[in-house]
């Protein structure tokens, strides 16, 4: 018992320790921003995602560091990783919206339904979902409880079931987003798509900072891409960022 008490006083502690040092290391990364050292802004916030502390508003602020700082597809990613858990902040799709107006090239673009599909977060709508399913449920298991309750409660439990339909759909869609929708973010300026995955390829277009292309495969330390107008190639892993379900 006492050793479980000790296991579990270390992890609280380590977790609370963890919580004040990234909290006084987004201070300080705050501060650098203020006085106007973009790129040092940056690379603290960089610092404190890849040590696994992840927040919207800590990537909103990394997103805003890389773009002053002129790296258009790094503040992309920032955005787009915020976006997946706050959907709905006005401000940052605004920032990532005018972000990807500088951008050069042709980008992929989501259609109306997948960005529709933004609205909510996989876990929002997986919630959903299982209140209305459970909902549904309960609504049968009282109306076969209580019979002359039955004709009061038909309008509502052909609601739920609607409800429960949509919700599901919904979430499948995401769900098969998620998990195969890949996005590769160009990270440098001017990256060569080649016609395979080797340096000597044949270069088949630009990529320019901040585009947004899908992935198909990836090969040795390559990725496969399409950019918006159909055109394939293969570009160095280290150019591009790889982001899931957007």
């Amino acid at each position: 018992m006492k050793q479980i008490f000790s296991i579990l006083f270390t992890v609280i502690f380590t977790a609370t320790t963890f919580a004040a040092d990234v909290a006084a290391d987004f201070s300080a990364a705050n501060k650098l921003y203020a006085r106007g050292k973009f790129s040092e802004a940056a690379g603290s916030y960089g610092k404190m995602i890849q040590a696994g502390a992840v927040s919207p508003a800590l990537l909103f602020n990394c997103g805003n560091a890389e773009f002053k700082s002129g790296h258009l597809g790094k503040a992309i990613v920032a955005y787009q990783q915020a976006a997946q858990l706050a959907p709905r902040d006005a401000e940052l799709r605004a920032n990532l919206g005018f972000v990807r107006n500088q951008v050069q090239g042709a980008s992929r673009s989501g259609s109306r339904w997948q960005n529709g599909m933004g609205v909510l977060t996989l876990n929002e709508s997986t919630m959903i979902t299982m209140v209305l399913f459970w909902l549904t449920l309960g609504m049968f298991a009282v109306r076969q409880l209580r019979p002359i309750l039955a004709s009061k409660l038909q309008s509502t439990t052909r609601i739920l079931i609607v409800l429960t339909i949509i919700f599901i759909t919904v979430l499948g869609v995401q769900a098969g987003n998620h998990f195969s929708n890949v996005t590769a973010v160009v990270v440098a300026d001017g990256a060569t798509a080649r016609s395979g995955p080797f340096d000597d390829a044949q270069s088949v277009f630009i990529a320019r900072d901040g585009s947004e292309l899908s992935m198909l495969n990836r090969s040795d330390g390559w990725v496969q891409v399409v950019d918006g107008t159909g055109k394939s190639g293969w570009l160095p892993a280290k150019q591009v960022e790889i982001l899931h379900g957007t």
